[in-house]
């Protein structure tokens, strides 16, 4: 039965990725600008004031069908090389199914801009963001469920109000804003030199040792990591908090208590089980979050070159196929976690039987 529901699941995922890459294109055909107008514009000599702007009656025309034509001063035959170089000389419906088509192989293209291929660019970019996302998510759980539960079993005591307090107010400060304060003080800014302040890596990484190359990783993710974890305790504290609360004042932990078990006893063989489907639930969204869209002003800011970064940037720039190709690699991603996800819950809670609620 597991393997029956596992793959269904699997089977989902297909139409889901289609219907995700089709809503998206609709939306980008439908978006004002392009790299076609981008380039018209460049050749005009016009100012776009960053790549991505729209220039509806300024230097390049659209017209319906998705087709370009040239404003006065540029030949038709240059407008017709450009789109074909970007291939808009084709409809919109099969430039789709063209991509699609391409996907399936796991052929992203090449990059508008860069004069690379996207699948390059992804594998370039991705350690950054395994990096990043690991880490922070590691460190989140590990800190925050530990916390939640001292809190939820000494709920009103000193320890519950001050570390409150303290997860309340690093909620508060944004994680761009604390990245910046941590670079003030320990990166050089004004105060110590402790740790660098751009880069994933030194410059002489492959000259290290082992233990080197070890301790040069962990020396420079240490600041960007610190500054996305800091924002992420609190909700994830108070989350575990109340959801053990919760639990334990239901009847069977009285019952429980009756029989002479012990409150350790009590909270790990029966609370936890329980407490915990509400907490994995939330693990696919803040592992994709801290992954790709919740480090991307930390990328900026410790000049790391993360996946996040670059969809940003190819949104802004029109980098169609970047776009594409890293929205097909956060889906399947998001996908295949909240399969995880799923499959933890009966790991966790046996009880549980997703094909049986199915049918």
């Amino acid at each position: 039965m597991m393997k029956l529901y596992i793959g269904k699941r699997l089977l989902l995922v297909l139409p889901t990725l289609f219907g995700i890459l089709l809503l998206n294109f609709i939306v980008i055909q439908a978006a004002p600008g392009g790299p076609v107008e981008k380039t018209l514009a460049e050749l005009q000599g016009v100012a776009t004031g960053g790549a991505g702007s729209s220039f509806a009656g300024g230097s390049a025309d659209t017209v319906s069908g998705g087709d370009y034509r040239g404003s006065k001063g540029l030949p038709p035959e240059l407008v017709e090389r450009i789109e074909k170089m970007y291939g808009f000389d084709k409809p919109a419906h099969e430039r789709f199914w063209l991509m699609i088509k391409n996907y399936f192989t796991l052929n992203f293209g090449e990059s508008y801009y860069r004069d690379r291929s996207v699948t390059e660019l992804i594998v370039e970019r991705l350690p950054v963001s395994i990096s990043l996302g690991l880490w922070s998510t590691l460190i989140a759980y590990l800190v925050s469920i530990p916390m939640g539960i001292r809190k939820a079993v000494t709920d009103g005591s000193r320890f519950d109000v001050w570390s409150s307090t303290a997860i309340v107010i690093g909620f508060a400060v944004p994680s761009f804003l604390l990245g910046i304060m941590l670079i003030v003080i320990f990166a050089g800014g004004s105060y110590f030199e402790w740790f660098p302040l751009r880069g994933l890596t030194s410059d002489n990484f492959e000259e290290l040792s082992l233990l080197g190359k070890i301790g040069d990783y962990l020396w420079h993710i240490t600041l960007p990591t610190l500054a996305i974890v800091v924002g992420n305790f609190a909700t994830l504290t108070m989350l575990t908090k109340n959801s053990f609360m919760d639990e334990i004042r239901k009847q069977y932990v009285q019952t429980a208590r009756a029989k002479g078990l012990s409150d350790k006893q009590v909270l790990y063989r029966h609370v936890f089980r329980n407490a915990m489907l509400i907490i994995i639930a939330g693990f696919p969204a803040a592992f994709v979050s801290m992954f790709f869209t919740g480090v991307l002003l930390i990328e900026f800011i410790f000049s790391l070159d993360g996946l996040g970064l670059l969809g940003f940037e190819s949104v802004i720039n029109r980098d169609y196929p970047v776009v594409f190709g890293t929205l097909f690699i956060f889906t399947l991603i998001g996908l295949l976690l909240k399969l995880i996800s799923d499959l933890t819950y009966m790991w966790v809670d046996p009880r549980i039987d997703f094909e049986r609620r199915e049918n």
